[in-house]
């Protein structure tokens, strides 16, 4: 009786679907003929079976080559078959065999490209929907793994593609052949990209007939800029993202949004800051509230492709994570590292050193300096010792600032000049990314020789003429500058000359009329008060000190002021115009406070506005969550200097009332640490992270498993106030909460490091202990080695007498405990100090070894295997226990004996049984338990 398919079930995938070939029947014929027979016969589920068997048959004929290419032919024939499932099963089984034919056949490629590569390719155009799916798969399947020629890709699988996304094609493969594109395009040869598939995408953007085809483009549109590169994507793909952000219909809009970031990432960062940065603020307004939901999701991700990690002295690691730049060891003077400072930063936070690899040095000041010549004073800037130093005085700040000052910063700045021409021959990457930047010194130092102090007898006509002449010097430069407009530090040169010269033309005006009004006043004063000197004195004192504060208010470019006529009245009471520019004072650092040259200001004001309420009405209720997911990323972008940007939004969300956006904020406290260094964390950072401590379960679980990334990085003082707090972690919410537990035990081993043994006595020691005794066994055995560990630090750091201590109380805890858990923990606990080698062998003898060999008595099992397992598959196996005429040895070959001969048929198999060179695991030992 012949065998059939019909013994075979569709459950038979463990087992060789083809075995049936093997076994003779009635037929008479050889495994090939019998292959061919069930391959073509009438019964579907006969050459489903075929097809589904189809790796196992290669496996077996694949030896021969006659029979290879017989099989061969058979699956191009059987690829024919009407029935789609066939057809299908056997697309399904095209992957595996091309892996297995390319390890197994020497001629892999040819074969096929010849056989199987055709089948793939025709099957695209399948008429039944699952067959095409199947191919779909199995074609990206075969791109991913390189099995595909580079020759068949351009001639037999891209023209098909073309073909079906052609605009006459069937809607229905349109949007299939455009999904391959899309998704195909990260998997082969970036020219292949460029040249067969990109205008195809291109067209597709702009089809008006389908809104799903421009929605499957709108979607993958960052994998095709990451795949054709940055200058096609700036010169083929940024029109066609504009189309589509401006799409009639949300949902492309939508898609938009969501692939923002893909695309920044790619094109360059003048395009990313002119064009897309605008594009994506338009996006944020869009009338579509869900459109509006996902550009605020896309937010912080599209500015932290504005980030420069190096620039604020951190760089990321090969594992994602965000680390300190160690600083290289330079003699003191020959290098300076200054973080990039906004022009519109406020002094206070331009003098504040920054430390964790980059230091921070502010241009001297004279002592005797007023703080209307700070305010005014230029910052100077010099980016890692990378970028050029550049100093840039306005002629409008020069005017009133102190000879001394002035004399101070051009020293400085002539000394970093001969420090940077003594190092023009090393390698550095600022002339090798771009072209240098024109040479402007010259014309700097002859503007600020032009611009001097003007005394009080200078004519009105001098002021105006020595402000027209600073003018024109400004003029100059800018006009130097325009053939370099391509540049963004030339625009941000340009930026601040710009302002430079509208302010100098406010300060010639407005010092007019000062000095008018001033005329005015004294001699109103004269004639009013002739016979008081004294009140005439004081009037005129008010008078020069307002006149130097709107002077002050004058030298803003970002804030010019414009003073008005006022009646006598008014002119009168110095002291209310004092009071009022005091009042005004603080509003405008807040709006100063705000600014910064990093990324374009409407992106950080509408990040700063996800936090107001009328947003989570508005757009999304969860839009506080979003924004505190990518602070970090915004701040490392920002960077530290201008971390007062973020600092009220940072507050606003550490006391959102929902807990889960604390809850993200708690699980990133420690990568912002990193972004902002030791002292704006222990300033702004601690206080919230203090709050988090307090916090629910859910809040202080982010924290706690980073605890030691961030008590790291604050000074000894600082986290040696946390000492007496962790024991707020052992008590939660929830009892039953035992991963926190477990948690608090990981952490707290890692934190030893960062205390001294007398710390860890005092405090950490009683947490270990508490923790030992948890209800729950996990909780217990990773206490048990942070005893261990605990231990280990005694001793590393010679505190003998600590360790002594810390040992007596272990024996009287645990050694002699009435429960058997705790003996059992004893074992364990003398077994990790002598696999750790915590402490010196002749101290472990003398304290520790009696008690645990005196639990060879105990009455429970459980507490005797495992003296079992610690003395003969850590003790024995130490050379100090091996050695000849060691005292001790025969007290331990003794307690093994006994435990070898023991009742419990466990004790003795582990007493008697040859030790596993293998680290020692805790899952094995809870299993005793």
């Amino acid at each position: 009786m012949a065998v059939g398919f019909e013994d075979y079930g569709p459950d038979c995938d463990s087992m060789r679907i083809t075995a049936f070939l093997d076994i003779p029947g009635q037929d008479n014929l050889g495994p090939l003929a019998r292959l061919e027979k069930y391959a073509f016969s009438d019964n579907i589920f006969n050459r489903q079976i075929i097809a589904r068997g189809l790796l196992d048959i290669f496996r077996d004929f694949s030896h021969n080559e006659e029979d290879y290419l017989t099989v061969m032919e058979i699956v191009v024939r059987l690829s024919e078959d009407t029935e789609p499932t066939v057809r299908t099963e056997l697309m399904e089984q095209l992957p595996p065999i091309a892996i297995f034919l390319q390890e197994n056949r020497p001629n892999f490629s040819t074969a096929f490209s010849e056989y199987l590569m055709p089948i793939v390719v025709r099957y695209l155009t399948d008429p039944n929907n699952q067959a095409r799916k199947a191919s779909q798969d199995s074609l990206l399947i075969l791109l991913e793994q390189g099995l595909v020629a580079q020759y068949d890709i351009e001639n037999k699988v891209c023209p098909v593609l073309l073909d079906l996304s052609a605009p006459d094609s069937d809607d229905e493969y349109k949007v299939e052949a455009v999904n391959i594109i899309c998704k195909m395009a990260s998997v082969v040869n970036k020219s292949t990209v460029q040249r067969l598939l990109l205008p195809r995408f291109c067209e597709l953007c702009s089809d008006s007939k389908l809104f799903q085809v421009r929605k499957v483009c709108a979607a993958n549109f960052g994998d095709i800029c990451s795949a054709v590169g940055q200058e096609a994507t700036e010169r083929n793909l940024i029109p066609k993202f504009f189309e589509l952000c401006s799409d009639s219909v949300w949902g492309m809009r939508k898609a938009c949004a969501e692939c923002f970031m893909a695309v920044s990432y790619t094109i360059s960062p003048e395009v990313r800051r002119s064009k897309l940065s605008p594009l994506f603020i338009s996006l944020i307004s869009d009338p579509c509230r869900w459109v509006r939901q996902a550009a605020f999701q896309s937010l912080g991700p599209f500015i932290s492709t504005f980030a420069n990690p190096s620039s604020a002295g951190l760089y990321i690691r090969e594992d994602g994570t965000l680390s300190i730049r160690p600083s290289s060891p330079c003699p003191a003077g020959n290098n300076i590292n200054i973080l990039p400072v906004s022009s519109e930063e406020p002094v206070e936070n331009k003098q504040k050193p920054s430390t964790e690899g980059v230091s921070t040095r502010s241009a001297p000041y004279s002592e005797n300096s007023s703080s209307e010549a700070q305010e005014a004073s230029s910052s100077l800037q010099v980016t890692s010792g990378t970028d050029q130093t550049i100093l840039i005085h306005s002629d409008h700040i020069d005017l009133y600032m102190p000879k001394d000052v002035k004399d101070s910063q051009m020293k400085n700045y002539q000394e970093m000049n001969l420090r940077a021409q003594s190092t023009e021959d090393v390698f550095n990457t600022f002339f090798y990314w771009r072209p240098p930047l024109p040479d402007i010194s010259q014309d700097l130092e002859l503007l600020q020789c032009k611009t001097e102090i003007c005394d009080e007898t200078c004519s009105d006509s001098e002021v105006l003429c020595n402000n027209c002449v600073a003018s024109s010097e400004i003029k100059k430069v800018l006009q130097s500058l325009q053939e370099h407009m391509d540049d963004p530090d030339v625009q941000a040169q340009v930026q601040v000359l710009s302002a430079a010269l509208r302010a100098a033309h406010l300060d010639s005006v407005g010092d007019y009329e000062v000095k008018q009004n001033r005329d005015i006043n004294r001699n109103q004063e004269e004639d009013k008060h002739g016979l008081n000197p004294d009140l005439s004195a004081e009037n005129e004192n008010e008078s020069t000190l307002f006149s130097l504060a709107s002077k002050s208010d004058g030298m803003n470019p970002s804030n010019p002021t414009v003073i008005k006529s006022v009646d006598s009245e008014e002119q009168l009471n110095g002291t209310n115009k004092i009071l009022q520019v005091e009042e005004n004072g603080p509003t405008l650092e807040e709006e100063k406070s705000k600014l910064q040259d990093i990324i374009p200001q409407p992106l950080l004001d509408q990040y700063l506005s996800m936090t107001d309420p009328a947003r989570a009405q508005t757009v999304d209720t969860e839009i506080a969550k979003h924004c505190a997911y990518s602070l970090p990323g915004v701040a490392l972008t920002l960077g530290r200097q201008n971390w007062h940007c973020l600092k009220d939004t940072y507050e606003t969300l550490a006391s959102d009332v929902q807990w889960k956006v604390r809850r993200t904020l708690a699980f990133s406290i420690h990568e912002l640490a990193v972004i902002l260094g030791d002292q704006l964390t222990a300033a702004d950072l601690v206080p919230i992270f203090n709050g988090f401590l307090k916090d629910l379960d859910e809040v202080r679980i982010g924290i706690l498993k980073h605890l030691y990334d961030f008590l790291k990085l604050l000074h000894a003082d600082k986290r040696r106030e946390y000492l007496y707090q962790l024991q707020e972690f052992v008590v939660t919410d929830n009892s039953r909460n035992w991963r926190f537990r477990y948690e608090l035990a990981e952490q707290l081993i890692l934190i030893l490091e960062l205390y001294n043994p007398n710390d860890v006595y005092d405090y950490l020691r009683h947490i270990a202990l508490t923790l030992c005794s948890d209800k729950v066994s996990e909780v217990r055995w990773i206490s048990f080695k942070l005893v261990v560990a605990i231990l280990q630090k005694f001793y590393a750091s010679n505190a003998t007498s600590l360790g002594l201590n810390f040992i007596n109380e272990l024996i009287v805890r645990f050694r002699h405990c009435s429960k058997w858990v705790g003996r059992q923990a004893f074992a364990f606990i003398c077994q990790a100090v002598v696999e750790e080698e915590c402490m010196p062998v002749d101290r472990f003898v003398e304290h520790l070894l009696p008690s645990l060999l005196s639990l060879a008595s105990d009455p429970v099992p459980n507490v005797r295997v495992l003296l079992s397992k610690a003395l003969r598959q850590t003790l024995l196996e130490k050379a100090y226990f091996r050695s000849v005429g060691n005292p001790h040895l025969e007290a331990v070959e003794e307690t093994v004996l006994v435990l070898q001969a023991d009742r419990d048929q466990d004790v003795s198999f582990f007493a008697t049984i040859k030790p596993k060179h293998s680290n020692m695991h805790i899952t094995s030992l809870e299993k005793q338990s």
